[in-house]
């Protein structure tokens, strides 16, 4: 008989809070909290799941837009 192997239900990635992507993940997650998950009445995971994903599907069609890249940089001194 064979031991079964432990599989970790959680998987823990680092990122650099300064890395410039991070404030559009923030600001997705702010829209999602103040739109979907607030105030919200979700009768199971299920139910969550659903709202969640219908959201995104709505935001995808009627919100999203691409991020207009305005930081130039800095010089780098050789």
């Amino acid at each position: 008989m064979a031991i079964p192997r432990k599989i970790p239900k959680s998987l823990f990635y680092y990122t650099p809070k300064h890395a410039s992507w991070m404030n559009q993940i923030e600001i997705w997650f702010s829209i999602l909290v103040r739109k979907v998950l607030k105030r919200g009445n979700f009768t199971s995971v299920d139910d969550l799941k659903r709202k969640v994903l219908a959201f995104i599907e709505y935001y995808n069609r009627t919100m999203a837009k691409p991020f207009k890249w305005t930081y130039q940089g800095k010089a780098l001194n050789a």
